[in-house]
């Protein structure tokens, strides 16, 4: 096969061919140049480890230098902080004692409290130096301590250098152990608090109570009782200012260790300022407080005595132990997140409430006289009204003490209460030897002395609590489970139960006389008396009108008719024609006749006699309506006589009608023609018009 120049494929081979060539020599230039490299790099490697070697002892060298550089700021920091503090600490003992010096110059109150709150500030800022120091002060020595035996350990430094290092050591901590202590405790800061102690009670000595002592007034009334005025304003304890000087005082006097000092001023000052102004009302009565000296106490000093106590402790509560206790709350509250203040508080009501309570435990324990019924009473809703006001201002556990001490003295007036109204029913019925009955038929002293009793026992003033201590002395019996009564339904009971006691020792009274007629005078005056005292009153809306007339007004009318039976019935029967006994002839006749008018006339004279000199009809109304009655039994029966024998009596020698009732008009001591409206006791009776030979005279609508 012949070639041919010019062939594509064989210049391409010739091309690769030179191609190959040139590739291979470059190769063989690439190593030989590697080669050259490499005798170059083992040089550079023997170079670097020669160097290497050189180097390092001078990296070790800069390793100390870091690491004593680390100590030593780690000893100098805290060390100039302390400096700092220091300083800081001078500067402000300089500026306290400046203030100080211009302190007793401010006499301005305003001035001198404004001025008092810079001396505080600078105080706290002085603690808080101090502070600073005595913390910073312990960390300082152990970093200098630490320096010292690195660098005697390492030998960083020379000996003279570590030596004066250590002697700086040795001087810093005797300063802390000794200087540090005296600066908080016995220099200029201690002075400072002491200041600070003695300007806190001068502040607290000067926030008085403002009673208003001629507010507080005993004002005599009618028959009703007694009002007392009052005025419980509760004021501020002290301005703004004032209170904050306090607050910041306390505050700083509790950050210095003082909190016991401070409450001790506080508590010691306040209740001083309060009893003083408690004292302004001349509370002498609670100087006698055990039951002893209460019962020697006269009656009248007693009741004004209980009357003060009652005003007293209300004023004492709503005014000087409110105003008390804002004050403890504004001056405690931030100290120990408002732990305290309420503690504070109770402390100064302590002593002043015991003295309250002591002597109403007193008057609760005396003798049980039914006069100091009422008086109790006032005390109980005195301290029944207080009651939530009193659980208010003594919240809280620091409060627990009165709060139960109150409540005692409650279950006392209780108790004493419903003894006292036991008791006086007791004493009614068991009073059968006691006193004798009234010699003239008067109604006893007795019984209008408990009649008036439990009319005012059942006024709007004294029936709720009555009822309500009635109803605490059921539950507390009956248990609190028990279903007690309604309270007028109680009360009601209990009356009724003292009206019984009455009745029976009026029976006992009534059956005591001898006379024929003074048990019905008696009886008669006694019930007329218990049903008008008690009708149209609180006392008769509670038992009942209809109750009152039958038990009370129609005994009177029976009494009422048994005295004119038996006193004036004997008298009229005198003048009756008796037909069956007449004798035959005309003489013996009118010696008849004539006897019977001398005799009537002897016990009429005898009757008038013995009611003006033993016998006692005090009501007027009853005395005039029996007045009446008497009239209309006897005279319309002499007149009959008179106009029946005429002819035999010598009319001029005899009393005529008229001298007869006058006589007895005199006799009641009341008038011939009473006018206006009257208690027509004489429709019970009836009248002379129609009467039966005994005397036995037609009642109307009575029942036996």
């Amino acid at each position: 096969m012949e070639w041919k120049d010019d062939d594509p494929k064989l210049n391409n081979l010739q091309f690769a061919c030179s191609n190959l060539k040139s590739l291979l020599q470059t190769s063989i230039n690439m190593q030989v140049s590697l080669q050259e490299m490499d005798t170059k790099f083992e040089y550079l490697q023997e170079t670097l480890t020669t160097t290497s070697k050189s180097v390092a002892p001078l990296q070790s060298l800069a390793m100390t230098t870091k690491a004593l550089d680390t100590r030593i700021n780690r000893a100098i920091s805290p060390a100039l902080a302390l400096l700092k503090s220091f300083k800081l600490a001078e500067s402000l003992q300089h500026k306290l004692l400046n203030i100080s010096s211009k302190l007793p110059t401010k006499k301005e109150p305003t001035q001198r409290l404004n001025y008092l709150i810079k001396y505080v500030d600078c105080v706290d800022q002085l603690n808080a130096a101090i502070d600073s120091i005595c913390l910073e002060c312990e960390p300082t020595i152990q970093k200098l301590q630490e320096a010292v035996e690195f660098l005697s350990r390492t030998k960083a430094t020379d000996q003279y250098r570590t030596e004066r290092l250590r002697e700086t050591l040795v001087t810093l901590r005797a300063l802390y152990e000794t200087e540090i202590e005296a600066m908080r405790y016995e220099g200029l800061l201690d002075e400072a608090l002491l200041t600070l102690q003695d300007e806190y009670e001068s502040i607290l000595l000067q926030l008085n109570h403002r009673l208003n002592v001629d507010a507080v007034l005993v004002v005599k009334e009618d028959d009703e009782g007694t009002r007392i005025h009052d005025n419980h304003q509760v004021h501020d304890l002290g301005s703004e200012l004032e209170v904050q000087v306090l607050r910041r005082i306390s505050e700083t006097l509790a950050r210095n260790d003082c909190l016991d000092i401070c409450i001790d001023i506080f508590v010691k000052v306040r209740y001083r300022r309060a009893a003083k102004a408690l004292m302004r009302l001349n509370p002498d009565y609670l100087k006698r407080y055990t039951p002893e000296e209460i019962n020697e106490m006269e009656w009248e000093s007693l009741e004004t005595s209980i009357t003060l106590w009652i005003q007293h402790f209300e004023l004492a509560v709503k005014t000087v132990f409110v105003s008390e206790k804002k004050l403890c709350n504004q001056v405690f509250l931030q100290i120990m997140d408002g732990l305290i203040w309420a503690e504070c508080f109770v402390k100064i009501a302590d002593k002043i409430m015991a003295v309250f309570f002591r002597f109403g435990e007193g008057v609760a324990r005396s003798s049980k006289e039914p006069q100091k019924l009422f008086k109790l009473l006032d005390m109980f809703e005195s301290l029944e009204k207080l009651q939530v006001e009193f659980s208010e201002i003594f919240e809280g556990e620091a409060g627990i003490d009165i709060c139960s001490r109150f409540r005692e003295l409650e279950k006392l007036l209780v108790h004493a209460s419903t003894k006292v109204f036991w008791e006086f029913g007791l004493q009614i019925e068991g009073n059968h030897d006691g006193f004798p009955p009234p010699q003239d038929g008067s109604v006893p002293k007795l019984v209008r002395y408990a009649i008036n009793y439990l009319k005012y026992l059942s006024t709007d003033q004294y029936q709720a609590p009555m009822a309500k201590v009635l109803r605490i002395e059921q539950i507390w019996k009956a248990g609190f489970l028990s279903k007690p009564e309604s309270d007028e339904n109680l009360l009601k009971d209990a009356i009724f139960n003292v009206m019984e006691a009455l009745e029976r020792n009026i029976e006992f009274k009534k059956s005591r006389y001898k006379d024929r007629v003074l048990p019905h005078i008696f009886s008669m005056n006694t019930y007329w008396y218990i049903y008008m005292r008690s009708r149209n009153s609180e006392l008769g809306k509670l038992l009942g009108e209809q109750w009152l007339k039958k038990r009370y007004k129609t005994v009177a009318e029976e009494s009422a008719y048994m005295y004119q039976r038996q006193a004036w019935g004997p008298i009229v029967k005198l003048l009756e024609n008796e037909e069956s006994k007449k004798p035959n002839n005309k003489e013996a006749m009118n010696a008849l006749i004539r006897g019977k008018m001398e005799a009537f006339m002897k016990s009429f004279q005898d009757n008038l006699q013995r009611h003006r000199s033993y016998y006692n009809i005090p009501d007027d109304d009853l005395k005039e309506q029996l007045r009446e009655s008497t009239v209309n039994l006897i005279v319309p029966a002499y007149v009959e006589f008179l106009d029946s024998y005429s002819l035999v009596l010598h009319v001029r020698s005899i009393p005529s009608p008229d001298s007869i009732q006058g006589m007895l008009s005199q006799m009641f001591g009341g008038k011939k023609n009473s006018t206006g409206a009257r208690r027509h006791l004489i429709d019970q009776l009836g009248g002379r018009n129609s009467g039966s030979a005994d005397g036995s005279y037609e009642i109307k609508d009575f029942e036996r």
